[in-house]
Protein backbone atom coordinates (compact mmCIF):
# COMPACT_ATOMS: atom_id res chain seq x y z
CA UNK A 1 0.00 0.00 0.00
CA UNK A 2 1.09 3.42 -0.75
CA UNK A 3 1.24 6.45 2.23
CA UNK A 4 -1.84 8.40 0.58
CA UNK A 5 -4.20 5.10 0.71
CA UNK A 6 -4.47 5.09 4.68
CA UNK A 7 -5.80 8.43 4.60
CA UNK A 8 -9.66 9.69 3.40
CA UNK A 9 -7.99 13.46 3.36
CA UNK A 10 -5.47 12.89 0.75
CA UNK A 11 -6.90 14.82 -2.27
CA UNK A 12 -7.70 17.50 0.37
CA UNK A 13 -3.60 17.99 0.81
CA UNK A 14 -2.07 20.39 -1.13
CA UNK A 15 0.60 18.97 -3.73
CA UNK A 16 3.54 20.49 -0.87
CA UNK A 17 1.55 18.71 1.60
CA UNK A 18 1.43 15.37 0.12
CA UNK A 19 5.35 15.87 -0.42
CA UNK A 20 5.75 16.33 3.25
CA UNK A 21 3.64 13.28 4.21
CA UNK A 22 5.67 11.09 1.37
CA UNK A 23 9.71 12.18 1.81
CA UNK A 24 8.58 11.87 6.23
CA UNK A 25 7.15 8.00 5.76
CA UNK A 26 9.98 5.32 6.26
CA UNK A 27 8.73 1.44 6.35
CA UNK A 28 10.05 -0.79 8.59
CA UNK A 29 9.43 -4.47 8.93
CA UNK A 30 8.90 -5.79 12.80
CA UNK A 31 9.29 -9.94 13.68
CA UNK A 32 5.86 -11.46 15.66
CA UNK A 33 6.05 -10.53 19.39
CA UNK A 34 8.13 -7.29 18.79
CA UNK A 35 7.82 -4.08 20.44
CA UNK A 36 6.85 -1.57 17.94
CA UNK A 37 5.82 1.04 20.60
CA UNK A 38 6.82 0.92 24.25
CA UNK A 39 4.09 2.97 26.79
CA UNK A 40 3.56 6.33 27.53
CA UNK A 41 7.02 7.47 27.55
CA UNK A 42 7.83 6.73 23.79
CA UNK A 43 6.22 9.23 21.31
CA UNK A 44 7.11 6.57 18.20
CA UNK A 45 4.86 8.50 15.17
CA UNK A 46 1.86 7.17 13.71
CA UNK A 47 1.77 3.57 12.58
CA UNK A 48 0.44 2.35 9.14
CA UNK A 49 -0.35 -1.09 8.89
CA UNK A 50 0.99 -2.04 5.30
CA UNK A 51 0.75 -5.63 6.57
CA UNK A 52 0.57 -8.28 8.84
CA UNK A 53 -1.41 -7.76 12.07
CA UNK A 54 -0.56 -5.68 15.19
CA UNK A 55 -1.81 -5.49 18.58
CA UNK A 56 -2.15 -2.35 21.17
CA UNK A 57 -2.33 -3.48 25.35
CA UNK A 58 -1.79 -1.80 28.09
CA UNK A 59 -0.90 -3.78 31.98
CA UNK A 60 -3.02 -3.92 34.57
CA UNK A 61 -2.18 -3.23 38.24
CA UNK A 62 -2.25 -7.24 38.50
CA UNK A 63 0.66 -7.78 35.77
CA UNK A 64 -2.12 -8.69 33.61
CA UNK A 65 -2.13 -7.31 29.90
CA UNK A 66 -5.51 -6.50 28.71
CA UNK A 67 -5.68 -5.91 24.73
CA UNK A 68 -7.27 -2.75 23.95
CA UNK A 69 -7.51 -3.62 19.79
CA UNK A 70 -5.71 -5.42 17.36
CA UNK A 71 -4.79 -3.34 13.81
CA UNK A 72 -5.01 -5.12 9.99
CA UNK A 73 -3.68 -3.94 7.07
CA UNK A 74 -5.01 -0.69 6.53
CA UNK A 75 -5.74 0.74 9.67
CA UNK A 76 -3.53 3.65 11.54
CA UNK A 77 -2.42 3.81 15.59
CA UNK A 78 -2.85 7.18 16.37
CA UNK A 79 -2.05 6.67 19.96
CA UNK A 80 2.09 5.92 19.53
CA UNK A 81 1.99 9.63 18.07
CA UNK A 82 0.22 10.54 21.15
CA UNK A 83 2.54 14.05 21.10
CA UNK A 84 1.39 14.68 18.16
CA UNK A 85 -2.30 14.18 18.57
CA UNK A 86 -3.15 15.28 22.29
CA UNK A 87 -1.04 16.56 25.00
CA UNK A 88 -2.10 13.73 27.45
CA UNK A 89 0.12 10.14 27.13
CA UNK A 90 -1.31 6.99 26.57
CA UNK A 91 0.11 3.73 28.74
CA UNK A 92 0.06 2.06 25.57
CA UNK A 93 2.11 -0.76 24.06
CA UNK A 94 1.90 -2.06 20.67
CA UNK A 95 3.36 -5.22 19.05
CA UNK A 96 3.84 -6.96 16.42
CA UNK A 97 0.81 -9.82 16.65
CA UNK A 98 2.09 -11.27 13.27
CA UNK A 99 4.95 -10.22 11.16
CA UNK A 100 4.12 -6.93 10.08
CA UNK A 101 5.36 -4.58 7.57
CA UNK A 102 4.51 -0.71 8.54
CA UNK A 103 4.89 2.73 7.47
CA UNK A 104 5.42 4.97 10.15
CA UNK A 105 4.64 8.95 10.03
CA UNK A 106 7.13 11.44 12.55
CA UNK A 107 5.27 12.63 15.11
CA UNK A 108 6.77 16.20 14.65
CA UNK A 109 5.19 16.07 10.78
CA UNK A 110 2.07 15.29 11.63
CA UNK A 111 1.94 17.66 13.98
CA UNK A 112 2.56 19.91 11.25
CA UNK A 113 0.21 19.02 9.28
CA UNK A 114 -2.68 19.20 11.60
CA UNK A 115 -1.95 22.48 12.46
CA UNK A 116 -2.18 23.40 8.98
CA UNK A 117 -4.78 21.38 7.44
CA UNK A 118 -8.67 21.08 8.60
CA UNK A 119 -9.44 18.03 6.65
CA UNK A 120 -6.27 16.25 9.18
CA UNK A 121 -7.52 17.44 12.20
CA UNK A 122 -10.84 16.66 11.82
CA UNK A 123 -9.99 13.34 10.27
CA UNK A 124 -7.90 13.15 13.49
CA UNK A 125 -10.19 13.49 16.30
CA UNK A 126 -12.42 11.10 14.46
CA UNK A 127 -9.97 8.29 14.51
CA UNK A 128 -9.17 9.58 17.99
CA UNK A 129 -12.93 9.28 19.37
CA UNK A 130 -13.55 5.86 17.56
CA UNK A 131 -10.62 4.29 19.34
CA UNK A 132 -11.57 5.84 22.58
CA UNK A 133 -14.98 4.66 22.23
CA UNK A 134 -14.19 1.12 21.07
CA UNK A 135 -12.21 0.94 24.25
CA UNK A 136 -14.93 2.33 26.29
CA UNK A 137 -16.67 -1.24 24.97
CA UNK A 138 -14.36 -3.22 25.77
CA UNK A 139 -14.45 -1.73 29.46
CA UNK A 140 -18.20 -2.59 29.48
CA UNK A 141 -17.10 -6.36 28.42
CA UNK A 142 -14.74 -6.67 31.27
CA UNK A 143 -17.06 -5.14 33.78
CA UNK A 144 -20.52 -6.70 32.55
CA UNK A 145 -19.88 -9.74 30.64
CA UNK A 146 -19.07 -13.27 31.57
CA UNK A 147 -15.55 -14.91 30.26
CA UNK A 148 -17.25 -17.65 28.57
CA UNK A 149 -19.41 -14.71 26.57
CA UNK A 150 -16.38 -13.06 25.94
CA UNK A 151 -14.27 -16.24 24.95
CA UNK A 152 -17.05 -17.52 22.49
CA UNK A 153 -16.73 -14.01 20.91
CA UNK A 154 -13.04 -13.46 20.51
CA UNK A 155 -13.01 -16.88 18.86
CA UNK A 156 -15.53 -15.58 16.18
CA UNK A 157 -13.44 -12.55 15.81
CA UNK A 158 -10.77 -15.10 15.02
CA UNK A 159 -12.60 -16.73 12.82
CA UNK A 160 -13.63 -13.70 10.71
CA UNK A 161 -9.89 -12.47 10.64
CA UNK A 162 -8.47 -15.13 9.30
CA UNK A 163 -11.29 -16.67 7.11
CA UNK A 164 -10.78 -20.19 9.02
CA UNK A 165 -12.47 -21.84 10.96
CA UNK A 166 -9.60 -23.59 12.23
CA UNK A 167 -7.59 -21.32 14.59
CA UNK A 168 -3.55 -21.55 15.22
CA UNK A 169 -3.50 -19.87 18.17
CA UNK A 170 -2.60 -20.86 21.83
CA UNK A 171 -4.41 -21.06 25.30
CA UNK A 172 -1.95 -18.21 26.29
CA UNK A 173 -2.41 -15.82 23.51
CA UNK A 174 -6.35 -16.01 23.72
CA UNK A 175 -5.33 -15.69 27.59
CA UNK A 176 -3.79 -12.48 27.06
CA UNK A 177 -6.06 -10.93 24.75
CA UNK A 178 -9.03 -11.46 27.49
CA UNK A 179 -6.86 -10.25 30.22
CA UNK A 180 -7.50 -13.02 32.05
CA UNK A 181 -5.09 -16.26 33.34
CA UNK A 182 -4.46 -19.14 30.99
CA UNK A 183 -5.48 -22.10 33.23
CA UNK A 184 -9.16 -20.09 32.82
CA UNK A 185 -8.92 -19.97 29.18
CA UNK A 186 -7.99 -23.36 29.52
CA UNK A 187 -11.25 -24.52 31.58
CA UNK A 188 -13.49 -22.84 29.29
CA UNK A 189 -12.13 -24.13 25.86
CA UNK A 190 -12.38 -27.49 27.65
CA UNK A 191 -15.62 -26.75 28.35
CA UNK A 192 -16.11 -25.75 25.14
CA UNK A 193 -14.96 -29.20 23.84
CA UNK A 194 -16.90 -31.04 25.51
CA UNK A 195 -20.01 -29.55 24.46
CA UNK A 196 -18.64 -30.10 20.59
CA UNK A 197 -18.44 -26.24 20.02
CA UNK A 198 -14.66 -26.44 19.57
CA UNK A 199 -12.15 -29.21 18.85
CA UNK A 200 -8.53 -28.80 20.68
CA UNK A 201 -5.41 -29.84 19.83
CA UNK A 202 -1.86 -28.63 20.19
CA UNK A 203 -1.52 -24.75 19.47
CA UNK A 204 -4.66 -25.12 17.62
CA UNK A 205 -8.59 -24.62 18.09
CA UNK A 206 -11.28 -25.77 15.67
CA UNK A 207 -14.46 -24.30 15.57
CA UNK A 208 -17.03 -27.17 15.40
CA UNK A 209 -20.61 -25.43 16.45
CA UNK A 210 -20.48 -21.74 15.51
CA UNK A 211 -24.24 -20.90 15.46
CA UNK A 212 -24.22 -22.72 19.42
CA UNK A 213 -21.26 -19.98 19.56
CA UNK A 214 -22.92 -17.23 18.59
CA UNK A 215 -25.52 -17.68 21.01
CA UNK A 216 -23.20 -18.14 23.57
CA UNK A 217 -21.59 -14.81 22.86
CA UNK A 218 -24.80 -12.47 22.20
CA UNK A 219 -23.93 -9.66 23.39
CA UNK A 220 -20.15 -9.75 23.46
CA UNK A 221 -19.82 -9.44 19.46
CA UNK A 222 -18.45 -5.87 17.95
CA UNK A 223 -20.83 -4.41 15.84
CA UNK A 224 -20.54 -3.69 12.01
Amino acid sequence: MKVSEFFPFWAQLSPQEQQLLENAAVTRHYEKGEIIHDGAQDCTGLLLLEKGQMRAFTVTEEGRELTLFRMLPGEICMFSGYCAVSSIPFPITVEAWEPCQVWVIPAAVYRQLMDTSLPVSRFTGEMMAARLSEMLWLMDQILSKGMDSRLAALLLEEREISGSPVLYTTHDQLARQLSSAREVVTRLLKYFQEEKLVALSRGKVTLLDETALKTLAQGSLREG
